[in-house]
């Protein structure tokens, strides 16, 4: 029997394959500490208060804006309550983005992605009106864009809508000009960032046959804080991607072919070595390339569910990684995923519980980027719980798996009994696969805690702008490439390791040897489960009787 590389390889071998993998470990959080900026960056836009042009709520041709020629008549901060409301009516609230910086007119890279726009409301303290702690905002957004080379007022239409937003404000110090601690709003999220300027006008109609609006107070300002990913990540990111997809998609076609020169059919932990990396390749797939020709809103739901692709098989080898070392499977029966579905069971009623929470955010954005989950009391603490479960879920797998690793090394150290009656040259061999064994399950123990810690910053640091908590999170770039470039290392060790072997044992062994290793075998505790065998000892017995 030839066995896989990680039993036969070297010991040199070995140790330079794994010295090259760790060395491409540190570049790529280099990478990500030292080339790549913050991920993400955020930009505050005080409203321009305009006076409305009669026709313009109705017609996509009529813009208001701030900057250029035939800008808007800016009227200083009104208080819409003082107006009759005919007057309250003609307000409207500019937004230009993106900002100017020391005189020069910037625009915004295709390389950033995507934005997300989050309203601030600066509500003055008036002794005369009783402001509610909770009541509702009625919106009336209207999304425009323009191009480099387009003249001032040539703004195209892009998305429009009537929204309701709860607004709760509450009040420490009252003051004569205090303003109101109020929630922040999430306004509107587009998957792409095609076009080089955006305009945003924002009207808060005031009707008292409709009631909207009559509650809110006296709107003094309007704040914009636009996210955006930042171009510089963005490349460093695609380029991890370019650079590691050929990589994988090599390795993927040897190991593959190595399997099928074998007399058998493929196991099953070669299958889910397969999937894994047909995963990572979709995940490789440097599509961000694409965004820089086409518009392709998609995008962010794409990656959502590449990602979600990728977890749900990562999640599902090591279940069927350190269960096929385990032998949970009846001895002697072929393993299949059958013997695994509760284990499976679980990971795919997380993976599409997340896809359909996706689907109801940001499939819904691509008919109206104004609509938000979380604009409701009851859709925002749905969205926050859902964010709280999915952590909760992903450490409590991180803790059964690592239950099932320390199953395994227990089986390891069981058998380890076995050694002695062994001949020299190869008990030194076995005790090498052992030692090999264990540190590639303390390797994907690591690697399943940054997954996980991943996963939950990245929850977390999507959310956080709309949830409205004051978090005050510090992560760098050197964690996502760091992480990203694991995944990548990762898999590609597994995949080589896990390689079948074309090296063989002789089989000078005497006899008395063969009996003496399937006597201590034999011999196990009578509390012992014969079907908890480590796959390290089945193969022990299979070479000795080659």
């Amino acid at each position: 029997m030839s066995g896989t590389i990680l039993e036969n390889l070297s010991g040199k071998k070995l140790s330079i394959l794994v010295s090259c993998l760790l060395f491409l470990q540190f570049l790529c959080f280099l990478l990500g500490g030292l080339i790549a900026p913050v991920p993400s960056s955020v930009q505050t836009i005080l409203a321009t208060i305009c006076k409305d042009v009669p026709g313009s709520h109705n017609d996509t041709s009529i813009w208001l804006y701030s900057r250029g020629e035939e800008r808007c008549q800016s009227l200083e901060h009104l208080d819409i309550e003082n107006h009759d409301l005919k007057m309250a009516n003609q307000i409207v609230f500019v937004f230009q983005m993106p900002l100017p910086r020391e005189g020069r007119q910037l625009d915004y890279s295709r390389w950033q992605q995507n934005l997300i726009g989050v309203l601030q409301a600066d509500i003055a303290y008036d002794k005369n009106i009783l402001l509610k702690p909770h009541s509702t905002m009625t919106i009336d957004a209207r999304l425009a864009y323009r191009n480099k080379g387009d003249p001032d007022h040539d703004w195209k239409y892009l998305a429009s809508s009537l929204e309701r937003r709860d607004l709760d404000c509450m009040a420490d110090n009252v003051t004569d000009e205090y303003l109101y601690n109020c929630n922040a709003i999430p306004l509107f999220e587009l998957g792409s960032l095609h076009h080089d300027y955006y305009l945003l006008n924002v009207r808060l109609p005031v009707d008292s046959d409709l009631k909207m609006n009559l509650d809110i107070g006296h709107i003094q300002d309007l704040q914009l804080s636009v996210i955006y990913q930042n171009g510089g990540f963005t490349k460093v990111w695609v380029s991890l991607k370019t650079i590691f997809l050929p990589f994988i998609i090599i390795i993927m076609a040897w190991f593959w072919q190595r399997v099928h020169l074998l007399q058998r059919k493929p196991a099953l932990l070669e299958y889910m070595l397969l999937a894994l990396g047909c995963a990572l390749t979709f995940l490789n797939l440097p599509l961000e390339y694409l965004t820089l020709i086409f518009d392709m809103p998609f995008m962010l739901l794409l990656s959502d569910i590449r990602q979600g692709v990728f977890y749900a098989c990562l999640l599902s080898f090591w279940l069927v990684f350190a269960g096929e070392h385990m032998l949970i499977q009846e001895t002697g029966e072929k393993s299949s995923l059958k013997t695994y579905w509760k284990h499976l069971g679980a990971v795919a009623v997380g993976c599409v519980s997340l896809f359909l929470f996706d689907m109801c955010e940001r499939g819904v954005q691509l008919r109206n980027p104004f609509y938000s989950i979380w604009v409701s009391k009851i859709g925002s603490g749905f969205a926050l719980g859902f964010i709280i479960l999915a952590g909760i879920s992903a450490g409590l797998y991180f803790l059964f798996l690592c239950y099932m690793v320390w199953r395994v090394f227990c089986n390891i150290n069981l058998k380890r009994t076995s050694l002695p009656s062994m001949s020299s040259a190869r008990r030194l061999h076995y005790e090498g696969i052992i030692y090999r064994f264990q540190f590639l399950m303390l390797a994907t123990l690591l690697c399943a805690a940054l997954t996980v810690i991943g996963f939950i910053i990245g929850q977390v640091s999507e959310g956080r702008w709309k949830w409205d908590e004051n978090i005050d999170l510090e992560f760098t770039s050197a964690f996502f490439t760091g992480v990203y470039g694991m995944w990548n290392i990762y898999i590609f060790a597994l995949i080589v390791l896990y390689a079948p072997s074309h090296k063989k044992w002789p089989v000078n062994e005497t006899t008395e040897h063969i009996i003496s290793e399937e006597i201590e075998f034999s011999n196990l505790p009578s509390d012992s489960n014969p079907s908890e065998i480590s796959s390290l000892t089945q193969f022990a017995r299979k070479a000795a009787l080659d």
